[in-house]
Parts: structure tokens; sequence; C-alpha cells
């Protein structure tokens, strides 16, 4: 329900933009221009950098973390083109903005945390409960969780 009530909002400003934009230059047809032109800058966009990120993708959602590190350097340039395909200035303002070295970092980062805290929830769902009570190990070793040094890793790799 939340998500609707954004999309419907995002839907009533794109509106009230593009027509107080299109009285501004004058005329409709030079937004609606914009739109046509800015869909296809971000197709190109999309095609440009979205070769081999499926595969990976998987491999992520898998378990298998890949270092490799166009993975995470494409997906805020293929979100980007995503948003130019959306018709709407503020979408294509969005987009612009996510264009910005600085703000595909902090674009990475949010990603990176978000599939890292996936990955552990998916590894405890794995793993069950049984870590919780190992009756038969000793006793520095009870509760220790075994992809600690997995984790480790993945944030060395996203702050690296």
């Amino acid at each position: 329900m939340k998500l609707f009530l954004i999309v419907l909002i995002g839907l009533v400003l794109e509106v009230f933009v593009w027509i107080g934009v299109g009285d501004l230059v004058g005329s409709m047809w030079y937004v609606f221009f914009w739109f046509v032109a800015a869909f296809f800058i971000g197709l190109n966009l999309i095609r440009k950098y979205s070769a081999g990120v499926m595969p990976q993708m998987q491999q992520m959602q898998m378990g298998q973390m890949s270092a490799d590190p166009a993975l995470s350097n494409n997906l805020p340039k293929i979100f980007a083109g995503f948003l130019l395909m959306i018709p709407g200035l503020i979408s294509d303002v969005l987009a612009l903005l996510v264009m910005i070295p600085a703000v595909q970092n902090a674009f990475k980062a949010a990603m990176m945390k978000a599939m890292m805290k996936r990955q552990q929830a998916m590894m405890d769902k794995m793993m069950g409960g049984m870590m919780g009570n190992m009756n038969g190990m000793s006793g520095d070793a009870q509760g220790q969780n075994p992809f600690a040094d997995l984790m480790r890793q993945m944030q060395g790799m996203q702050q690296g």
C-alpha cells in the first residue's frame, strides 16, 4: 500500500512538473520530444552496461560473491538508464544525479550493504538453529558464525 501511494504521488508530481515546464518553455511538444530522446538515451545506457550483469547477479544470489568491480560499477548506470526511460522530468533529474560519481559511490555502498544483509539472512536461514545449540563442541566454538570470515571479506571488498 505504501509503495502504491509513493508511485501515485510520483505520477502526480511528474504530470505537474511536465505541465509547468511545458508552460515555461512555451510548448508541451518540447518536453515530449525530450521524453523520447531520454528514453533512447536510457535504453542505450542499459544496453551498454548490462552485458554481463545477469550471470553475476545470479552468482551473488546463489551465495558465490564475485569480486568483480564491474558489477558494482555498472549497476548505478543501469539504474540511471531505467530512470531515463521513465517519462518524467523528476525521474530524469534523478537519473542525472545517479550519474555523478559521488552519488554512484553512495549508491554502491548502500547496494553492497543490502546485498550483505540479504546474504547473511539467507545463511542464517540455511543454518537454521544449528549454531545456537552445539552440545558436543568446545566452549569457544559455541555460538560462532562459520561464515564470519566470509562476511569480513565481503566488507573488505566493499570498503576497498
